[in-house]
C-alpha cells in the first residue's frame, strides 16, 4: 500500500512491500498452518519470533518523509557492516540425537560428517533419556550411543556440541497433573519443565562434563527457553527459571573439566527481550558463549542480538548453531514454519551464509541443521533415504573453505501503467533497502525482505513518475558497497 501526501516540499510515503512470494507461480499455501508433526528421533525447528517468509507475501514496514527539493542531509545512513576478522570459526552441522538406538546409526552420522569435513557436530542429549529412573541410575544403552558417537568423533577429529535438556520425570517441575502421565519409556510434557532443584540438572550436566570433556565443543545449556511453544521450557517466569539453572550448571561444569565451553541462550527470538530480561537474571558471568537459532533473517538477526549484547556489556560470541531451510518445494509451502525452497535454493542459501559469515569476529561457530531430512522435515542436506542433496557438496566446500563471494544483488527497471517497476534477487538473510534518486536528492527509500527464491518486485510511487531516476538496492549486512544502480 502506498499512500503518498504531499506538501510544497515534501513527500511522506508509508510503505508495506508485499513480496513474499511474487513470482511467475502464484502460491496460496495458508501461512498460519501448523508445523509438520515431530518425528519420534527428529529434533524439532524452532521458528518463532521473526518473520515469516511465507506463502503469503512478507515485508518489513517503513514509514519514510524523503526530501523532495534539495537537502544536505538528504544522504541515508550507511548500514551497519559485519565485524572482520581472521579467527577461524567452527563449522558444522547438526545431527542425530542421542537415545537407546542401533549404535550403527551414531557410526553413519559421524561418517557423513566427516565425509562433510565438519569440525563440529552438534547433537541432542536428553537427560530424560539418560537418568530417566532416578539421580545417578544411567541408562545402558543410551549411554553406550553417546559414548560411541563421542569415540567416533574424535577418531575423525570432530569435536561434539551436546545440547543437555528435557528433564527426567523424577525431577520436574510439572503440575502433578502432567506428572501423572511422565514416563521414562517416552517423552511427555512434563520433561519440558525445568527441573524442581537445579543442582540436580547441574550434577548431570557435570557427568557430561567429566565424561566426554576433552572431545566436546561445548555443553549446550538446554533449548530455546524463549519459544512462544512449550515444548522445550515450559512453565512460568521462564528467565529467571533458566538463569538458576544456568547459575547452577556452569560451575558444576568447569569443576569436572575447566576447559568445556558453557553456551547459555539458545534462543530463537532476535529482538533482545528474552535476553534482556536473563541480563536482569544475573546469568553474566556463567557461559562461554550465547547460542542462536535463526532462521529467518539470519544475518539481520545475528546483528541484532549483538547489538543487545554489547548495549548490556557482554562480548561473549555468539554461536550460530541451529539455521537453515526446508528443500520442500514445490510439493509443499510452509514447513516448521517456513517456507518450502527447492533444493538448489537450499544450496545457494547456506553457502551464502556462510559466505557472509566467514569473518565475522563475534560468531564463533556457524552448526547447520541439519544432517539427514526426515519426511516430516527436509531441512537435512541428505534425503529422508540417504541421498545427498545439491546441499551435500555445498557445504562440504564451505566447511573446507568458507571464503568467497555472495549472490550479488541485482536490478531492473520497467515501466508499468505509469509507474516505474523494481525487480531483481538478492543474497538471504537480511533486510534489503531500495533508493530511489533524483540527480543526487534522495526521494524515495523503502525497506523489504526477500521472497521464498531470494526475489523481489516493487512498484515505485507515482508521484516519482518513470524518467530521470537513478534507483539502488543493497542487503544491509552487506552494505552500499555491494549493491546495484540503474538509471532510466
Amino acid at each position: 500500500m502506498i499512500a503518498p501526501i504531499s506538501t510544497n516540499t515534501t513527500i511522506a510515503i508509508c510503505v508495506q512491500i508485499q513480496v513474499g512470494d511474487m513470482t511467475e507461480d502464484s502460491l496460496t499455501a495458508n501461512p498460519l498452518s501448523t508445523a509438520s508433526p515431530r518425528d519420534a528421533h527428529d529434533y524439532r525447528v524452532a521458528m518463532v519470533r521473526h518473520l515469516r517468509q511465507s506463502t503469503v507475501a512478507l515485508a518489513a514496514m517503513l514509514c519514510a518523509a524523503v526530501l523532495l527539493a534539495p537537502a544536505a542531509g538528504a544522504r541515508a545512513t550507511a548500514a551497519p557492516s559485519a565485524s572482520l576478522s581472521t579467527a577461524p570459526q567452527l563449522g558444522g552441522v547438526n545431527i542425530v540425537g542421542i537415545g537407546p538406538e542401533p549404535l550403527s546409526e551414531a557410526d553413519a552420522a559421524i561418517a557423513q560428517a566427516h565425509a562433510l569435513h565438519a569440525k563440529v557436530v552438534r547433537t541432542e542429549m536428553p537427560w530424560a533419556a539418560l537418568e530417566s529412573a532416578g539421580p545417578g541410575q544411567i541408562e545402558p544403552r543410551t549411554l553406550a550411543f553417546a559414548d560411541r558417537l563421542v569415540n567416533d568423533a574424535a577418531a575423525d577429529g570432530i569435536h561434539v556440541i551436546m545440547l543437555a535438556e528435557s528433564t527426567p520425570c523424577w525431577a520436574s517441575s510439572a503440575p502433578a497433573s502432567l506428572l501423572s502421565t511422565c514416563s521414562t519409556q517416552r517423552a511427555s510434557q512434563a520433561n519440558a519443565w525445568p527441573p524442581s532443584n537445579p543442582a540436580a540438572y547441574a550434577s548431570f550436566v557435570g557427568y557430561l562434563a567429566q565424561r566426554y570433556g576433552t572431545h566436546l565443543a561445548a555443553i549446550e545449556i538446554w533449548n530455546e527457553p524463549d519459544q512462544a511453544n512449550q515444548d522445550y521450557f515450559a512453565g512460568p517466569e521462564k528467565p529467571q527459571r533458566y538463569a538458576a539453572i544456568l547459575r547452577a550448571a556452569y560451575p558444576a561444569i568447569k569443576q569436572m573439566n575447566p576447559n568445556v565451553p558453557v553456551l547459555a541462550g539458545s534462543l530463537v527470538g532476535s529482538n533482545g527481550v528474552f535476553l534482556r530480561a536473563l541480563y536482569a537474571a544475573g546469568i553474566k558471568g556463567y557461559y562461554d558463549g550465547l547460542s542462536m537459532h535463526f532462521y529467518t533473517l539470519t544475518l539481520g538477526a545475528l546483528r541484532s542480538i549483538h547489538e543487545v549484547q554489547l548495549a548490556n556489556g557482554d562480548t561473549k560470541p555468539l554461536w550460530l548453531d541451529e539455521f537453515g531451510w526446508s528443500s520442500c518445494y514445490p510439493k509443499a509451502r510452509i514447513q516448521q514454519e517456513q517456507a518450502c525452497v527447492t533444493a538448489q535454493t537450499q544450496a545457494t542459501n547456506l553457502t551464502n551464509i556462510y559466505r557472509s559469515l566467514a569473518r565475522t569476529k563475534y560468531v564463533a561457530a556457524v552448526v547447520l541443521y541439519k544432517l539427514q531430512s526426515t519426511p516430516q522435515e527436509e531441512f537435512g542436506v541428505l534425503s529422508p533415504g540417504g541421498a545427498r542433496k545439491p546441499a551435500f557438496n555445498a557445504l562440504s566446500r564451505m566447511l573446507t573453505s568458507p571464503s568467497g563471494p555472495v549472490s550479488p544483488v541485482t536490478l531492473s527497471l520497467s515501466k508499468q501503467a505509469g509507474r516505474v517497476q523494481a525487480s531483481g534477487s538478492g543474497p538471504v538473510g537480511d533486510y534489503m533497502e531500495l533508493e530511489a534518486f533524483r540527480g543526487s536528492v534522495l526521494r524515495y527509500k523503502a525497506l523489504f525482505v526477500l521472497n521464498r527464491f531470494n526475489r523481489y518486485s516493487i512498484k515505485l510511487p507515482s508521484a516519482l513518475g518513470t524518467s530521470g531516476l537513478r534507483v539502488r538496492v543493497y542487503q544491509y549486512w552487506a552494505g552500499r558497497g555491494k549493491g546495484v544502480q540503474r538509471s532510466l
